[in-house]
């Protein structure tokens, strides 16, 4: 985020002002230490003058330090040790000639000539000068370096963002298709068989698909709104299982603001369903829970099919995608596991940060 050029502007005009008053105060103070008849005027004068000469010409030293960044140290030197010279002369000889029309010609030692004493001063003053010029370029460098790499790393973060973005997009996109050409295959066995129930599904499906569509382009969503995928998506397979199929939905109230995950539960209901429960000959459960455990949201998917194979879970498409949108949207602090159901089936149990949707 770039900083507004008044504001740039206004610090830099607090920055030298500062710097002139504490030296003035400075030399004020080391007169009245010596017993010395202060002249407040004098200093005053001299050191504003000096240090806002040095204001209006830091523009022209950062715009020859960019200019020379990126050619190389002999390139840099070449360009930057006559111009340090040449703007140290003008700086010292406009600063003296501006001090002697507000305070009138300098003060001379008893022992030497005023032009003595005015090459003295000017020796002098472009030393420091010349030194102020070297000290300014390297700040100067170092905030314009500082602001290259600020704006790099938010460059590079946007462009993380960016790509995880389209990763996931791809992820549901994966998806979609996999849940629709399964629910297709569901409506072609029945549409001979059943076609009331076939047209049914075919309702239902459509129904679906508007919700999904209607969020398309968000990747977390209220569980409120989740739970309306899920119920629509459940509405179709009770088509499809007629009375083979019950499901409870335990949702809490405390995790309806929740945000989720778009379309995160309904591959988990769909491979419960698919593994679970379709081979088995009886009635099947289907139980849906969500919980706020502290500062982060349980999702669980409960089955009391036919369970785990002998090897042990193994990921399709639906858990594998699932579990890499995990890992994108909250890292480490997500986790996915499957087990074993003590009275049979399988559970899978989901857990991530809770975060509550803006109202």
């Amino acid at each position: 985020m770039s900083v507004p050029r008044w504001k740039t502007q206004g610090l830099a005009f607090a920055f030298w002002t500062l710097l002139a008053g504490s030296y003035t105060a400075s030399a004020i103070l080391s007169s009245i230490s010596e017993g010395m008849p202060v002249v407040w005027y004098r200093p005053l004068a001299w050191n504003f003058t000096n240090f806002y000469l040095w204001m209006l010409l830091t523009p022209l030293v950062a715009w020859l330090g960019r200019r020379t960044a990126s050619h190389g140290w002999g390139r840099f030197f070449a360009v930057h040790l006559p111009v340090s010279v040449v703007l140290a002369t003008l700086q010292v000889l406009m600063m003296q000639a501006i001090y002697w029309q507000l305070c009138g010609p300098p003060l001379s030692q008893p022992h030497m000539t005023l032009g003595a004493f005015m090459r003295m001063q000017f020796a002098y003053n472009f030393h420091l000068a010349w030194i102020t010029y070297g000290v300014l370029l390297v700040v100067l460098r170092a905030i314009d370096s500082q602001r290259r790499l600020r704006d790099e790393r938010l460059r590079n973060s946007q462009l993380e963002t960016q790509l995880v973005q389209s990763q996931l997009q791809t992820l549901r996109v994966q998806l979609q298709p996999h849940f629709l050409f399964n629910t297709l295959n569901a409506i072609s066995a029945l549409a001979l068989a059943d076609p009331v129930q076939a047209r049914l599904m075919i309702a239902r499906l459509s129904d679906f698909l508007r919700l999904t569509l209607e969020e398309r382009h968000a990747q977390q969503v209220p569980l409120s709104r989740e739970m309306e995928f899920l119920r629509c998506y459940l509405g179709i397979q009770q088509v499809r299982f007629q009375d083979r199929l019950t499901t409870h939905l335990d949702v809490a109230t405390d995790t309806v603001r929740a945000l989720v995950p778009n379309m995160i539960l309904q591959p988990l209901v769909e491979n419960a369903l698919r593994h679970g429960l379709l081979d088995k000959t009886e009635r099947g459960t289907l139980h849906i829970v969500t919980r706020r455990d502290g500062d982060s949201l349980l999702l669980r998917v409960d089955d009391d099919g036919i369970g785990l194979p002998p090897e042990g879970p193994r990921d399709g498409l639906g858990l594998g995608n699932t579990r890499t949108r995990l890992d994108m949207l909250f890292g480490s602090d997500a986790t996915l596991e499957l087990q074993r159901r003590i009275d049979g089936g399988t559970r899978v149990e989901m857990r991530f940060p809770y975060r509550e949707c803006a109202a």
